[in-house]
């Protein structure tokens, strides 16, 4: 509150002082587009439509190293502050949002759709990777350097690709929906391979471990919404009855680990044989995880995807069909 209140007197906004020195971060400037794309839309007034769209077209114009997109942006010099790349945590949300903004704009958005197809062909290329049995994911980048880890919040991105094949150049519609089964697979390993079957923060893919936590500050569960989002997508589009199966799995976790007197509980350690709560239900929990795995057991045609986006909590946007664009504009 004092901090909204010095914004509001000044007139001056401040970044983290952990964001590589106060620099603003991908996952967060560049996930506004949807909304402020609606509010023009609701309102009729293009001020906020402009101020997300000029963000593109910063990112647009910047080189970016080997196509990939830092995580870090200083926000007075216009550069990237530190070429660290992460398809999770700092990053996540500007991808999705790339591939949503084409698809809400009834794929009229085509400079989305081109940034969107250009940045995952380079996190294919320098990112994702395949364990030697054969676990497919996607590590992070940090100045040239692979960091084999994947991040529970990075689990999303099997559901993302899927949502982009039917679109996908010439020739990848099949590939990226095999990726997007691929990463869905990995995440449910991560879960699989806990004792409470729910996954840790992150897990790692180096010395001889594959899909497990191996630090104790990534072995806790916050009830995260990821890795349900990918298996309703994977439902949706492929409706392979394995990802029912996995969802159900989460769901009886959920309910023998998680409920407590008061609702549901994170956990402190997905590996340790006796639960050590948290005591926190994250918002999200409501918003996504429950969401997301009521949707997998309901029929496809409610919220159906061809005419509503989530956005990354999960609320719902329509499509703006080009058939109600020009109704409106005749009406005006």
């Amino acid at each position: 509150m004092e901090y909204m209140s010095a914004l509001e007197n000044s007139g001056i906004g401040r970044n983290w002082p952990w964001a590589s020195g106060g620099s603003s971060i991908l996952a967060e400037f560049g996930t506004l587009h949807l909304e402020f794309i609606h509010l023009s839309y609701l309102s009729g007034n293009p001020i906020f439509a402009d101020k997300v769209m000029n963000i593109r077209t910063v990112l647009n114009n910047l080189e970016k190293p080997q196509g990939l997109y830092p995580n870090y942006l200083n926000p007075n010099s216009g550069q990237w502050a530190q070429y660290h790349v992460s398809v999770g945590g700092l990053g996540d949300s500007f991808y999705e949002y790339l591939l949503k903004a084409w698809l809400m704009s009834d794929k009229t958005d085509l400079q989305a759709k081109k940034m969107y197809f250009d940045a995952i062909k380079a996190i294919e290329t320098h990112l994702i990777r395949k364990s030697r049995n054969g676990l497919t994911y996607i590590a992070e980048w940090k100045g040239g350097l692979l960091e084999h880890k994947m991040g529970h919040l990075t689990c999303f991105a099997g559901g993302m690709f899927a949502l982009g094949a039917d679109n996908a150049p010439e020739g990848l519609t099949q590939h990226y929906l095999q990726l997007g089964a691929e990463i869905a697979r990995t995440c449910h390993e991560s879960y699989n391979r806990t004792f409470a079957k729910l996954g840790p923060e992150a897990f790692r893919f180096d010395g001889g471990v594959e899909a497990i936590a191996t630090r104790q500050n990534e072995k806790y569960y916050i009830l995260r919404p990821e890795v349900v989002e990918t298996y309703m997508y994977m439902w949706r589009l492929t409706h392979d009855p394995k990802y029912r199966k996995w969802a159900w799995e989460a769901v009886e976790a959920l309910e023998k680990h998680c409920r407590v007197k008061g609702g549901y509980s994170g956990l402190r350690d997905v590996y340790f044989h006796k639960e050590s709560y948290d005591d926190v239900q994250q918002s999200f929990f409501l918003a996504e995880t429950l969401k997301y795995l009521y949707l997998i057991f309901s029929d496809d045609d409610l919220l159906p995807l061809e005419h509503w986006i989530f956005n990354t909590e999960a609320h719902l946007l329509p499509v703006l069909s080009r058939d109600i664009k020009k109704v409106e504009v005749n009406e005006k």
